[in-house]
């Protein structure tokens, strides 16, 4: 049995240890509300944008645009394919960031030329050492997702899709189900599918208002896709970072509950540690005290 002072030490460890990850979820807590509030009250706005492309494909059932445009002569090897990749700058948050990297892995094990836009360090670093092209300029971080930066973001992918640059466009990054449970998804971004706007689509028996769009159904379009993809972006942006805060919440609880679990057990050792040394000292005396008497 280990000596008193090294437990009493090893005590004194685990209680420091646990005022770190105390402190770290409470960190993670405040940041967590702050992300909810950010996106409930960005929501409305990208929620109508989606319903008023839906409304121009309601209108115009035949309408061609190069955002919806599959591409379909280019061969499925040679496809350009470019993955946003959302992952945190730090660990300490359970398996978040090795459920986005396994489920990259799943698409850059498919068929086609991948280029990778890392927004976080811990990707960055992860992907770079396994040679995976990677654009060395799309340098961000996932602290404090704000509209600016998802705007930039989607100029960067918007310019090399319409350059040919890039033939698909995808975003993987980790949705937040409830306070306690989050998966990692894919979402494809470009080119838009007609079949996700047509949920929306009334049934035929129901009056369609007539509208105009100016000056061109193709003028409205252009300026009101990149918006839908900047908000895309940007809700993906913040919820990946309320899902991470919400993953370093659950560990640094479950690291917390640990080492309360571990100070108890120790702090029984140390009892019987020093009840040991206490009944031996008491052994010790009475031996004297005959041993004088005899």
């Amino acid at each position: 049995m280990a000596n008193i002072r090294e437990i009493q030490s090893r005590i004194n460890s685990v209680k420091d240890t646990m005022k770190i990850t105390n402190a770290m979820y409470m960190i993670s807590s405040s940041k967590l509300t702050h992300a909810k509030k950010k996106l409930a009250d960005t929501e409305p706005y990208f929620y109508a944008l989606q319903g008023e492309i839906s409304r121009i494909l309601r209108h115009l059932p035949n309408l061609r645009h190069s955002y919806f445009a599959r591409r379909e002569h280019i061969p499925q090897d040679q496809r350009k394919i470019g993955s946003i990749v959302v992952t945190a700058d730090k660990g300490l948050a359970g398996a978040y960031n090795h459920n986005i990297v396994k489920l990259e892995e799943e698409i850059l094990s498919k068929p086609g030329i991948h280029k990778l836009f890392i927004v976080g360090e811990l990707g960055r670093h992860y992907f770079a050492k396994r040679g995976v092209e990677i654009d060395t300029n799309f340098q961000y971080t996932v602290q404090k997702p704000t509209m600016h930066r998802a705007r930039d973001i989607s100029g960067v992918l918007l310019d090399q899709f319409e350059k040919g640059e890039l033939d698909e466009i995808y975003i993987v990054y980790t949705r937040m189900e409830n306070s306690v449970q989050s998966e990692a998804e894919v979402i494809k971004l470009l080119p838009l599918e007609r079949s996700s706007f047509n949920e929306m689509t009334m049934p035929l028996n129901v009056h369609r208002e007539t509208i105009e769009l100016y000056p061109s159904a193709q003028a409205v379009m252009d300026s009101i896709v990149p918006n839908y993809v900047t908000g895309m972006i940007y809700g993906c942006l913040v919820e990946a970072y309320a899902s991470e805060h919400n993953a370093r919440m659950m560990a640094m609880k479950s690291a917390t509950d640990s080492a309360q679990s571990l100070i108890h057990d120790l702090s029984i050792i140390y009892n019987r540690a020093r009840q040991a040394a206490i009944t031996q000292e008491i052994t010790e005396v009475c031996a004297g005290a005959r041993a004088q008497q005899k």
